[in-house]
């Protein structure tokens, strides 16, 4: 069984997707920044982590993943319950959204769950 390769840089981590879950991830990257230019940019758990504060821990923590057929965004099960009604696009799973590759990102919902997690933990 191959090991899975670890990254230690987000750079890393974008440049072993494919070119059209790259540009997703991108996109996805661009709001959750817009959201929350505070953050703190890193690998954690082998995917790109959002760090809403400095040394936050997962609760704390927007993240994203790249996948063959559509890009993931974890930005905390309470959120995801706030937004349910707004999330046709996407495939809901328990603390996970996804979003297919071939169709556009509901860039101003992501940006407005990031927003709101920031609200719920109290830090803006």
């Amino acid at each position: 069984m191959a090991k899975m390769k670890q990254y230690n840089q987000v750079a890393d981590y974008l440049a072993d997707q494919s070119e059209e879950c790259r540009d997703k991830l991108l996109e996805l990257r661009a709001c959750i920044l817009e959201a929350a230019p505070q953050a703190v940019e890193k690998i954690n758990y082998n995917i790109p982590v959002f760090a809403l504060e400095e040394g936050a821990k997962m609760d704390k923590q927007i993240m994203m993943a790249g996948y063959k057929k559509h890009v993931s965004l974890y930005p905390h099960p309470d959120t995801i319950e706030a937004f349910k009604d707004q999330l046709q696009e996407a495939i809901v799973k328990k603390g996970t959204l996804q979003f297919p590759l071939n169709k556009p990102l509901p860039k101003d919902l992501i940006i407005a769950m990031v927003k709101y997690r920031i609200q719920a933990l109290g830090m803006a």
